[in-house]
């Protein structure tokens, strides 16, 4: 008894090792079957096996998210290492773990969208590279993301602030470049379908984030001052909104880490994702009005697909409780290509 009271003594509280071991077992295993499954010569196991390696891979993803608010471990060091580790399963290595923590406190304690690429102005200069996108988009290919994802795998040759990182750049893009080439090479059905998989997570990624806030970027991330709202509780929650995918059972929540729950979230930093129903209900009751349901949600990722990609804070768009309101009625146009994976 005496290894696992151990054990325990080095959880953020007891019950993680359930709900957070879970989910770690799930993401490495779900990782490594959905991988094996993709050099089946049976299609049906090549379809189980993208959507389980895409699904573990956005598992690991939100498990980043806790381990960023230090709420798998008591110390920070070892939510790091287990974030780090993370970061290789979720394709986001490139860059430092601690620049997507970093980045993503930015958020919280700006009550901002605070980054670094400013895609408004990109898509303005190059609107050949805008069409392209809109044509993908049309088609539900992330190609928006995928954008971000080419930032992201060149960090230190985009971003001048990252230029110290050039090295652990370099290493880790040969690594997993030279890797993926291989499986192009030898096994080009796997790697086609890998891409799939990571594109589904992507995906995920972005669709729940899309509405969970209507406030507009700043670009603002390598800047020092003062932020106007930082500390405004009442704003953030008034600008926050909760999008889980379910509200009367909770089983489905956990498809993404209960992360729909995200007004609890922002209420308090501290809590893991398995108490995050408990907060939302302490802080607002069995409501439905408060959240807005997946039929909305849906209807919003397919009706604004397109538009979404620029000037979504343009013109007279909603805010605050009459977003939510709109939201609820997929009256808006959500945001687009959205993720902590991505530290700029």
């Amino acid at each position: 008894m005496k290894p696992l009271s151990n054990f325990y003594a080095v959880l953020n509280e007891p019950e993680g090792l359930r709900y957070h071991g879970g989910a770690v077992c799930y993401a490495v295993l779900g990782y490594c079957l959905g991988l094996a499954g993709l050099f089946s010569g049976n299609w049906i196991i090549n379809i189980f096996a993208v959507l389980l390696l895409g699904h573990a891979m956005t598992i690991a993803a939100y498990l980043i998210h806790e381990c960023g608010h230090n709420l798998v471990f008591r110390s920070v060091r070892h939510n790091a290492m287990l974030g780090r580790a993370l970061t290789w399963l979720a394709g986001a290595s490139y860059g430092t773990y601690e620049d997507i923590r970093y980045k993503h406190f930015r958020h919280h304690v700006d009550v901002d969208d605070v980054v670094w690429f400013d895609y408004e102005r990109f898509f303005e200069e190059h609107p050949l590279i805008l069409r392209v996108t809109r044509g993908l988009e049309w088609f539900y290919i992330p190609a928006h993301d995928l954008i971000m994802h080419f930032i992201m795998v060149f960090t230190s040759f985009i971003i001048p602030q990252r230029r110290n990182q050039r090295r652990r750049n370099v290493a880790v893009i040969l690594v997993r470049g030279s890797l993926f080439l291989a499986l192009c090479w030898f096994f080009p059905k796997a790697a086609v379908l890998y891409v799939l998989a990571y594109l589904l997570m992507m995906t995920i990624l972005r669709f729940m984030d899309s509405v969970q806030h209507d406030y507009p970027y700043n670009l603002t991330l390598f800047e020092f001052g003062k932020p106007p709202r930082k500390g405004d509780y009442a704003w953030e929650q008034e600008h926050t909104f909760s999008n889980p995918q379910s509200f009367r059972y909770e089983v489905p929540n956990w498809l993404t880490l209960n992360f729909g729950y995200h007004n609890a979230h922002h209420a308090d930093m501290k809590v893991p994702w398995y108490r995050l129903p408990a907060k939302h209900r302490e802080l607002f009751g069995d409501d439905p009005e408060r959240v807005i349901p997946l039929s909305a949600q849906l209807k919003i990722f397919h009706k604004q697909r397109v538009r979404r990609i620029t000037g979504n804070h343009e013109g007279d768009v909603p805010s605050g409780h009459d977003f939510l309101v709109a939201a609820r009625a997929a009256q808006v146009y959500g945001g687009n290509a959205a993720s902590f994976l991505t530290s700029f």
